[in-house]
Parts: C-alpha cells; structure tokens; sequence
C-alpha cells in the first residue's frame, strides 16, 4: 500500500531497536558545535581501517552537491553492492564498539548522543539498495539481495543482543531520573532501554544464538516472498483481437498497447498489478476477460506452481510464533502492538468490528443495486466478484448521472501534481520548484523539486510516478535521508514518493482515476509528515505503526475541495475547468461504493490480526481464509484487497504484520481532524493548519502520539465521524459517548 518505512529497515525485514536510528543521517563529529569526547574521536578513528575498501566503490562514495549531498544515483554500480554491505558492516561494528567500550561511565552525553549518529554509512547504503530492491529490481539485484540480506540481518541483530551494549543502556535508563534530562532525552533513554529488551536484548547463551537463527530465517522467507510475488506481477495477458478491448477508454488502451509495443508484441498488453487491473474491470464489457484478468489478479502467489507463496507463509507464521514465545509474549500480534497505540490487539479489533456490520450491511446494498441494473438490462447474470466494479460504475451514473469516464480526462497527472503542491503552500507555507535535472535521478522519468517553507529550504523531493518492469507494486513514501538536528548538520530531508500510475501512451497526456488521485495526495501527506520535521534526535523519528499513515490520510480530504477542483481539473483536451455540475455530482457521490472499498480493506486487516493472535500458527494460510471470511460474513460478491498469498504487507517484512488495522485506526484520527477544520468553518483555515503542523507533523515522536493528538484536538478522537465519512449509521450522541476514546484506548 502507501508507505514504506526506513531504507535499512525495508531491506532488514526486521524491528530494529535503538542501536541505529531508524532514520539516523550522515552528520558531522560535532555535537551541537561541542567538543568532541573520547568516546567520538574513537569511533572516527574506528571508522579508518574501512576507507581503502570503501575508496573504489561506487555506491559507498561521499553524497556531494546540493541539500548537503544527494545519491549519485547515475553512478551506482549493482555489482558493488556485496562490497558496499561488507565494508558497512565493518565500519558500523567499529563505530559501535568505539562507543560502547569508552571506559568512562556511560552518560548521555558520552553515550546515548555518539550512538545516536552510529549507522550513518547504514542508512545512507540502504537508502540506495532500497531504491535498486524496490524500484530497479532485476536478476542481479535479487541475486544479491538473497544472499546478502541473512548475511546483514544476522549481523545487526547480533549488534542488538550485545550484552555490553544493553549494561550501557540499562546504566543511563537507571540513572536518568537525576541525569538533569529534558523530556526528549528522557523519552530516548527509555525507549531506548525498553526496545532493545523487547527485542530480546536480556536472552543469554542458547535463547540468544535461537533469536538471531529465527530472525536470519524470517529475511531470507521475506525475500523468497517478495520475489515470488514479483514474479507473478511481472505476468501479462496478451489482447489481439479489437473486440477484447470493448469499453475501454482510449488513454487506456493507448497504455496498454505501448506495453506490448515495449515487449516486442502485437496488440495490447495487461500487466497483472492494481493499476492495470482496476480500470479494466471497471470499463470492460466483456465479461469473459473480466473475469480472466481478475482471477489472475487475486491468484498471485496462489497458483500451485514455482511462484506459490503459502508454504513460505506457513515458515513465517512458525518463526513468528517462535520468536514471541521466545521474547515472552502471547502471540507475534502482542510483540509487535507493544510499542503501538492500540497496545493490544484488543483494542484493535473492537474497533474494526465497530465498522465491519455497517460496511457489510452497505455492501448488500450495493449488490442489490447492481443486480437491479443488471436485470433490468437483461444480462441474466448473479453479480460476481468481476462484475462489481463494473456494475458499480453503472450504478454511479443512474445514481448521480456520474460516470468514472467523464471524470478521468479532468484528472490529470501534470495537474493533480501542481495541486498537492498548491495544497501544502496554502496549508502549511511550502513550495514546491521543479529542479529536474540539477540532480542525479534513478530513471528518466524521475523528477525532482526543490523544497521550502516561507524562505527555509528544506529539502528535495523525488517523484517516481510510473510503473515499470522491475518495480514493485502499489504506492509508498520513503527518505533517503530525514531531518535531524543531531550532529549540527544534515537538515535538509530527501523524500520520495514512488507510484505505479500506467502512462499514458506516446503523445498523450496521462490521466488518472479519482481513486488514483487519492493515493497520489496520500503519498505526499507521508512527505509531508517527514518534511516538516523538526526534531533533535534520530531516535525519535519514526512514529507508532498505527499513527504513521494518519498524516497522509489527512492529506487526502483537500482532494476534492472546490478550490483544488475549480483550479486543478481542467480537461485534458479542451483544458477548461471541470464545470460545476460535476463538481457537485462528485461531491454529492462521495460515500458511493464504501461499503466496497471499507470491506475490502477492512477483511485484510481482520484476517491479519486474527492470523497473527493465536498462540498455534497457521499450517494451511489458503483454508485460514476461507475458514475466518467465512465466519466474519464476508460477503461473496468481493475479495479481500490483499489476499495472503500476495499481502506484501504482512509477509516482505515484519512491517505491517499484525498491524494492517492501523489504516482503519488512522483514519479514524483523519475523520475526527477533518471535523476540526470544518469547525473552523474554513477548510483551509490557516490557525488549524499550524496547529496541526506544529503539534502533530514536526514533532515526530518526540511526545506521546495519544497525547500529542489531545493537545491538538482538546480531547480523543470520535468513532462518530470516521462512520459519518463514510456514509455510515451514525449511533446517537448518548450511545457515542460511551466509545469517544476507543481510537486511543
């Protein structure tokens, strides 16, 4: 889906605790212009013995130019990859025993600060392989990533268990009550101490050696898994007669045809991913290829042959299981909800089933609203999973006089692009100066802009819009480089947004669906949230799973306010504005297909949490599925969004896993926020806007986020109005009282 989380941490599949930073930067020796202690003249000195192997390589070279350096991604060499992940290993253990073995007594100061900024090299490498393993990815790439992805994960959970490394920690935890620390350090230092235990930092001998057997397994499944599903995403049913191609909108089968012209091949080519899929079944009259084109769709990763994931899920499930019992928790859901807002997986599921028998019951209403249609034209047909979004477009045309084909031309790539930025100038001050080709870039369709607030630069952002062979699926954020003030330097952040939007054919302008222009000001909400840091330490970087994607559902309300659609969308041909008569006919439309979109996002997330809350692991994933839709009520007539035997999500890393509720649980905190501008009585509402910058967007996880959300909104946010959003029953006020702080419980 929409974001990823650190380059290191995306390659590791693993939970990193403090030792390195999630997202630690290069930075100077010097700490806040002080002089340098011991403990950081040895690691500098440590970090010597590595120059001459790091000297000819070409991904480990210095970051130069601008924004205080960026990748010379146009010299990046795949075979020096192998070298580049040994001579980090050796310059980060050097860093980290310099550090750790100072004899003085261990202060913040003298330790928490120097490990701050170990790592640097770290994340400056996985910053580029995270672009080569996920936006460049070939046979090379994959080679080396299963060969050298145990290799790294091994090595820095070994560095995470070190018994020396944990008494340091535990010293400054211990004596941090009268260390004269302010609220920052404080939280640091204990959730420094409390990471790295509930990674496992207190198992000895036997119980330590099994730990980082399990977790050098789970790396090596994880990327078993991605490549197989890879692997089916990179299929392609092949169109040769024009009657295939009945209902389809021309920009689309302008796109279709140059991916086969691409291969070499006559007639049109349909890539097996989201962006290929949904339009084709939203507009195709022949339900035969429908149907054809979605079941090679949701059968990744299910086919019985090579590629067939569910013996590698059933590993992980095992491992995981293992290793919660092994760090003393009830089941892999409990470890990984500890450092979460939820907290238990409890909490979690109350609130998804809050929503789950509405969505269900909006979703038999829209079925009986297609069948009405189809009858009515004669199709003699029992609406089927194929069948739903195209007979959900029939719908919303008799329903709003509203059709997806007349919306798309005014949805304009260029256009929407010029609006997210007009958006967070308006908001927050920004601006967004299109620089392309004053920076190196990984593929010629990457473009570059540079980025301030009021007069402030604050970074570059890459935009990476098109699918391409080679590049995984779905949307998501990253940075190669994030802002701290740690080290003096180094503020400038580098972000990403990375999209798989189908282009559109030679000489055509690429137009995108309303559903793909919710995921383009979704992704940049993400940007958004890491350009407007402002946070000392590294540490306090990355935000609690179910929090992460809260910002960036946020950012997606001001999609459709009338001043991004009056100025925005302009027609592709004739560029005149959309005219108010759809404009009102798309706000009217709304909460049109919720119970859809809710239930198909709201059965993975169930599915998730039941799988991994359960003291026994799964054996069979396929007979797990049927077995919990079924019991949930799943209706037939659609499939979950992410079927496990393709959910990425919870099986390329630990990422998600257990954590997929977080969408339901951020947007129950988007609801809530969109409310307080709408109270405001102006959407863009400058006060509200800085409230939510200052409070929730730059501070990282520098307080509480339960907290932080009370301060900005005066209280927990209400269930109440994530139902309201989405054309829900809302429950009276009496009957709401009782569940008004459900979303932070």
């Amino acid at each position: 889906m929409r974001f990823t989380i650190s380059s290191r941490k995306f390659f590791l599949g693993v939970s990193s605790a403090a030792l390195l930073g999630a997202t630690a930067t290069p930075a100077l020796a010097d700490h806040h212009g002080k002089k340098m202690t011991t403990a950081e003249l040895n690691k500098m000195s440590a970090t010597q013995s590595t120059d001459d192997a790091a000297r000819d390589n070409s991904i480990l070279q210095p970051w130069t130019g601008p924004y205080d350096g960026v990748p010379a991604w146009d010299k990046v060499k795949v075979s020096d990859f192998p070298a580049a992940f040994q001579t980090t290993m050796d310059r980060v253990k050097a860093e980290m025993v310099a550090v750790r073995d100072n004899p003085e007594p261990a202060t913040f100061e003298n330790f928490t600060v120097p490990m701050e900024l170990v790592g640097n090299d770290a994340n400056d490498l996985f910053s580029i392989w995270g672009v080569h393993s996920s936006n460049l990815s070939n046979e090379e790439v994959r080679k080396i990533q299963g060969e050298w992805l145990p290799k790294v994960s091994a090595f820095f959970n070994e560095l995470t268990l070190d018994p020396k490394l944990l008494a340091k920690t535990k010293a400054v935890y211990d004596g941090r009550a009268d260390a004269g620390l302010n609220a920052q350090q404080l939280r640091l230092v204990e959730r420094n101490y409390e990471q790295l235990v509930r990674n496992g930092a207190l198992l000895e001998g036997a119980d330590k050696e099994k730990l980082i057997a399990i977790n050098t397994e789970l790396s090596k499944a994880f990327n078993e898994f991605s490549n197989k599903v890879l692997a089916d995403e990179e299929t392609y049913i092949y169109l040769t007669d024009e009657a295939d191609l009945a209902g389809l909108p021309d920009s689309f089968i302008a796109s279709i045809k140059a991916a086969a012209e691409g291969q070499g091949k006559e007639g049109w080519a349909l890539k097996n991913t989201r962006s290929v899929m949904q339009p084709f079944l939203q507009n195709s009259t022949r339900r035969d290829l429908r149907e054809k084109v979605y079941n090679a769709y949701i059968n990744r990763g299910d086919n019985g042959d090579g590629n067939d994931t569910n013996a590698i899920i059933a590993d992980i499930l095992k491992l995981r299981a293992d290793r919660a019992k092994l760090l003393g928790f009830k089941t892999h859901a409990h470890y990984r909800m500890a450092d979460t807002m939820a907290q238990e997986p409890e909490a979690a599921m109350e609130l998804m089933m809050k929503v789950w028998p509405a969505a269900v019951g909006r979703v038999k209403e829209e079925v009986a609203d297609m069948q009405e249609v189809a009858d009515a034209e004669g199709a003699a047909i029992t609406i089927a999973p194929w069948d739903y979004r195209y007979y959900a477009e029939k719908v919303r045309k008799a329903k709003y006089d509203l059709d997806a084909a007349e919306i798309k031309p005014y949805f304009k790539l260029d256009n929407m692009v010029d609006a997210m930025f007009d958006a967070a100038g308006k908001l927050y001050g920004m601006t967004f100066t299109d620089n392309t080709g004053s920076v190196p870039i990984f593929d010629p369709e990457v473009r570059t802009f540079e980025v301030k607030r009021g007069d402030k630069l604050i970074g570059l952002f890459y935009l990476d819009n098109f699918a391409r062979e080679g590049k995984r699926s779905g949307a998501w954020m990253t940075t190669y480089r994030s802002q701290h003030d740690l080290g003096g330097k180094n503020r400038y952040v580098l972000a990403s947004n990375n999209n798989n939007f189908v282009k559109g054919g030679e000489g055509e302008p690429t137009l995108i669906s309303l559903d793909d222009a919710s995921t383009l000001f979704h992704e940049f909400g993400h940007a958004l949230h890491y350009l407007n840091y402002d946070i000392t330490y590294p540490g306090l970087s990355g935000t609690p799973r179910d929090f992460v994607e809260y910002p960036s559902q946020v950012n997606e309300n001001w999609l459709l306010t009338r001043y991004v659609l009056d100025n925005y969308a302009k027609h592709a041909e004739t560029g005149e504005p959309m005219p108010q008569e759809l404009v009102d006919k798309i706000n009217k439309s709304k909460t049109f297909n919720e119970g859809f979109s809710t239930v198909e996002y709201l059965s993975s997330a169930i599915v998730d949490m039941k799988l991994h809350n359960r003291t026994e692991p799964v054996t069979d994933p396929d007979a797990f599925e049927r077995e919990t839709l079924a019991e949930i009520g799943m209706p037939k007539e659609i499939v979950m969004r992410h079927r496990l035997p393709q959910f990425n999500h919870l099986f390329s890393s630990d990422a998600y896993s257990a954590g997929y509720y977080s969408y339901l649980w951020s947007e129950t905190m988007d609801a809530d926020t969109w409310a307080a501008f709408e109270e405001a009585g102006d959407v863009w509402d400058a006060d509200t806007a800085e409230r939510f910058r200052s409070i929730i967007l730059s501070t990282a996880n520098e307080t509480d986020r339960k907290d932080a959300y009370r301060k900005f909104r005066g209280r927990d946010p209400e269930v109440k109005y994530i139902l309201k959003k989405r054309g829900f029953p809302v429950p009276s006020e009496s009957a709401d009282a009782g569940s008004k702080n459900d979303a932070t419980k």
